[in-house]
């Protein structure tokens, strides 16, 4: 999703962007991906490859999530590395933080408690990854290669096109997408809700990542080597259901079950590096929801 939203974004047209597919590149291949990245020789890399999915795919897959996921962050760190790329920008994700840690999150909190069970596989291979670009700078500065850097930004939660919808594999705003659409081309009086709907939640729209990633490809000197990338707001599970329902047109009621797992209460990102490094989000939910929706349907009449 991120990668193609990078791609789709007006400020992408001023590079030449390199974007193999997976089938066009296997990156759990070092071998391979290490030839690509000496064949191509990029003045910097963006690593927004991941096995990504909701909840119940986290639970589902933790050995996919926890392996596929150190094998991708290992293989195009460590190939860009050796074919001495100078710039890499690594997208991590908010899962690293512990789940008992003080909202807003900073960024000084990786590594300081005990990480949200349901996507711990998750969260450890990002923080894998996010490290071995710390030990990378660190050990560069020691041997004098003052050129290169590789940084970490630390996106919220995100939605937007090209997401995925199916409830095997979504997130919290596409599963709803679908759920809530479902009820209404169904007519059903009723949505369900895992939990009591209060749990916070951080949903950005993926377009907006888009634009601060390629922002920093442009200001990379300026750029922290740790970053939350946010809203610096929340909504409740309550709020995405409700803002979901107007924006599809279903009139129905919610019903809560709270015996299914919800994960972390609140996940809200401290913004202050962001906000003095000059980048805010420009689209509002309802905004994000429709075009969300709108590809959503355009998926479902392909």
């Amino acid at each position: 999703m991120v990668g193609q939203n990078i791609l789709e974004h007006p400020a992408a047209a001023q590079y030449d962007i390199v974007a193999p597919s997976s089938q066009e590149l296997d990156l759990t291949d070092f071998a391979a991906t290490q030839r690509f990245m000496v064949a191509t020789n990029p003045d910097v890399v963006i690593h927004c490859a991941g096995r990504v999915g909701g909840i119940q795919a986290n639970i589902a897959h933790p050995v996919d999530f926890l392996v596929t996921n150190m094998d991708l962050g290992r293989n195009v760190i460590m190939a860009a590395h050796k074919a001495g790329v100078p710039n890499l920008i690594n997208l991590a994700s908010s899962c690293m933080y512990p789940r008992n840690a003080p909202n807003p999150l900073s960024e000084t909190l990786v590594l300081q408690g005990e990480l949200e069970p349901t996507n711990e596989g998750y969260a450890l291979a990002k923080i894998f990854a996010t490290r071995l670009c710390e030990y990378i700078n660190r050990e560069s500065q020691q041997t004098g290669a003052t050129g290169v850097r590789y940084k970490t930004l630390i996106p919220c939660n995100l939605y937007g096109r090209h997401d995925k919808f199916s409830p095997e594999h979504s997130h919290l705003i596409p599963a709803i997408i679908h759920k809530v659409h479902q009820a209404k081309v169904q007519h059903l009086a009723e949505v369900e809700i895992w939990g009591d709907g209060t749990a916070r939640r951080e949903f950005m729209y993926a377009g907006d990542l888009a634009g601060a990633v390629l922002q920093a490809v442009q200001d990379f000197s300026q750029l922290p080597d740790l970053i939350n990338i946010g809203l610096g707001h929340d909504h409740s599970i309550n709020d995405y259901y409700a803002a979901a329902a107007q924006v599809i047109g279903w009139q129905g009621n919610f019903v809560h079950d709270t015996t299914k797992p919800v994960g972390m209460k609140q996940k809200l990102v401290d913004i202050t590096r962001q906000r003095a490094w000059g980048w805010m989000p420009a689209t509002a939910l309802s905004t994000g929801i429709e075009k969300a929706y709108q590809y959503y349907l355009m998926e479902q009449n392909a």
